[in-house]
């Protein structure tokens, strides 16, 4: 899972990389042509630098988020499934499930 959110983060960041590439090189390209002055093709250069970011950061921390309340559904599936669980064996032991005490050995 961790792999996947990785190798899908770094996938996001070659594809600005090759996009930021890309509109250097279009910038390029009107400049030379004169559609646009250094100095404008500066200035877009860096708006649009500025919204990737925003963007990035906006992206970032939904990601963040939604990771978080993923963990949390797990950890709550994976107590409730042990709880399952613990009643089952004790009722097939025979015995009432017990309430752990921190620090008791288990039997």
């Amino acid at each position: 899972m961790i792999d996947i959110i990785k190798k899908t983060l770094l996938a996001g960041v070659g594809a600005a990389v090759i996009t930021k590439e890309k509109v250097e090189a279009a910038l390029e390209e009107f400049v030379k042509q004169g559609k646009v002055s250094s100095h404008e093709a500066r200035a877009m250069a860096e708006k649009i630098a500025a919204d990737g970011r925003r963007e990035f950061e906006s992206v970032s921390g939904e990601l963040g988020e939604k990771l978080k309340e993923f963990f949390a559904r797990q950890d709550r599936e994976t107590r409730a499934r042990v709880t399952a669980l613990e009643a089952r064996v004790a009722a097939l032991e025979g015995a009432e499930p017990k309430a752990k005490t921190p620090g008791a050995p288990n039997a």
